[in-house]
């Protein structure tokens, strides 16, 4: 089957940057961005509800080497 030509790869809990980016690599890719997003959890304080970060997911998204 033959690779797609873009993909998206998210750090692993339990995995650092520089090994996803060793990952991204050895699948034969090179990555072309890099996008964060904040993750939230909802809590109720006083009767309202309050969105507190809890962590953060990263993203790359990456080419398929010719």
């Amino acid at each position: 089957m033959a690779k797609a030509k873009k993909m998206k790869f998210e750090v692993q809990e339990n995995e650092t940057i520089s090994e996803c980016l060793d990952r991204i690599k050895a699948e034969g890719y090179v990555p072309t961005s890099r996008m964060e997003k904040p993750l939230f959890e909802e809590v109720k304080e006083d009767g309202e509800t309050v969105y507190k970060p809890i962590g953060r997911k990263i993203v790359f998204e990456a080419k398929l080497l010719s």
